[in-house]
């Protein structure tokens, strides 16, 4: 994996003793002590969601988290630390699932708009709290502290395991802005649909932001000029970073409805430091390195139809286009880089240039983690859709890092650096869409 090279390691600085090198995707290569987030055993246990009562179950992994000292700041500080207990306010005046269901389906959706609204500078969620306006991290905890409520919040009324399951399903569609995709009648306005992802190695560092989802909420349902002169109305999505989401399907129901109706797609994802890649091609492979449940899966990407499924899916962004602009301070490149094995070998190897005809996928250009999953499955989505001409692909953004003297995991939430890097990030993110939707 290109993660695993001492190039990569040294960029981000000398790896803890025993560290393990994490792969390119939703959060980026970093360095994780081994047993602190890494792969680990998948199961039931590993999720960390044991039953502690009548359909109630113990906090997961990722919800976890909340209790330390870093997402209590970023709540209080973001305004959101009401989120939670005001789902189980609602919760606890359901009589019924259908009214849980209500409850549920508005505070996720509430969640959603108050945080685009807040990144946005819209009514009072831009002036709650002293975090910097485009802060992605709030939406984050907040949305696990109305899980953690969801999952312990005991009915009066009888709730099965699988109806509790549809309300946390319910609670993640509307708070991701899954359900609230638009794009106005008419084709004189491009239509752009971009999707980000969660913050993610946060045993390595609980403060972790996530450029991905910050640019998501910063652009959602935005109007920009293309660099033609035209305009194009984005709408966006953010993704969980966690294996079982994606094998049952959660970025094909998002994107399924949308794809035939948008002029371009992009998935982004956190990738290397200091720059912006667009991933050439992805890989039908996932490479075991633990998600935000600590759990570890390896082998081929899981999609319905196996036997007909591909080992290679291709960028169909114009990437000569998006390179050759300037878009702002990062370098842009087109990463043709893969690892795989090739047709009569064992081992695997790195191609420069792309695969080679028969071969496995072991990488796509992104990895082997999430950030190259979603762009196998949003492109092999357009492909089985019959939409091979439809511009769509992976766009990694620079890693986002704390400034100099804030590298502790215990130091500030934020820095002058870390803010000063994710400003241009966004910025940058929007560029490069404005490129790409422009008329070829």
């Amino acid at each position: 994996m290109f993660i695993g090279s001492l190039a990569a390691l040294t960029a981000l600085g000398a790896a803890p003793p025993g560290a393990a090198a994490v792969p390119s995707g939703a959060g980026g290569p970093v360095a994780v002590p081994s047993g602190a987030g890494g792969p680990v055993a998948s199961g039931p246990a590993a999720s960390g969601a044991r039953e502690a009562g009548a359909g109630v179950t113990a906090p997961t992994v990722e919800e976890a988290r909340l209790d330390r000292a870093a997402p209590q700041e970023i709540l209080r500080r973001g305004g959101f630390d009401s989120a939670g207990p005001g789902l189980a306010a609602a919760l606890a005046g359901a009589r019924s699932y259908a009214a849980a269901e209500r409850a549920v389906t508005r505070q996720g959706s509430a969640l959603w708009r108050r945080a685009v609204d807040r990144v946005q500078g819209r009514g009072p969620a831009a002036r709650a709290g002293d975090l910097s306006r485009d802060d992605d991290r709030p939406l984050y905890w907040a949305r696990l502290a109305m899980t953690r409520e969801l999952r312990a919040w005991q009915p009066r009324f009888a709730l099965s395991d699988p109806d509790r399951a549809r309300l946390l399903d319910r609670l993640e569609v509307t708070s991701r802005g899954q359900n609230t995709v638009r794009y106005p009648a008419g084709r004189g306005v491009k239509r752009v649909l971009l999707t980000g992802f969660d913050p993610f190695t946060l045993d390595r560092d609980v403060r972790i932001s996530n450029p991905s989802g910050a640019a998501a909420l910063a652009l959602d349902g935005t109007l920009i000029r293309t660099a033609d002169g035209g305009r194009a109305r984005v709408e966006t999505v953010v993704f969980p970073v966690r294996w079982q989401d994606f094998a049952d399907g959660t970025v094909e129901r998002t994107l399924r409805p949308h794809l035939p109706q948008v002029d371009l797609f992009t998935t982004v994802s956190q990738g290397r430091v200091g720059r912006f890649d667009v991933e050439r091609t992805n890989g039908a492979w996932r490479g075991g390195f633990g998600d935000n449940l600590n759990v570890s899966e390896t082998g081929l990407v899981p999609v319905t139809d196996p036997g007909s499924q591909p080992q290679w899916t291709r960028t169909t962004l114009p990437s000569a286009r998006i390179t050759a602009a300037d878009t702002g301070p990062f370098p842009v490149y087109d990463n043709t880089t893969v690892t795989e094995i090739p047709a009569g070998g064992t081992a695997p190897v790195t191609r420069p240039d792309g695969p080679t005809p028969g071969s496995a996928a072991r990488a796509g250009g992104g990895g082997d983690y999430l950030s190259n999953e979603i762009a196998y499955r949003a492109t092999l989505l357009r492909d089985r859709l019959g939409l091979t001409g439809l511009p769509g692909g992976h766009l990694h953004t620079p890693v986002l890092q704390f400034g100099p003297g804030n590298t502790d995991p215990g130091g500030a939430v934020t820095d002058p650096s870390f803010l000063r890097d994710r400003a241009a990030i966004t910025a940058q993110v929007r560029s490069v869409v404005a490129v790409a939707a422009a008329r070829r």
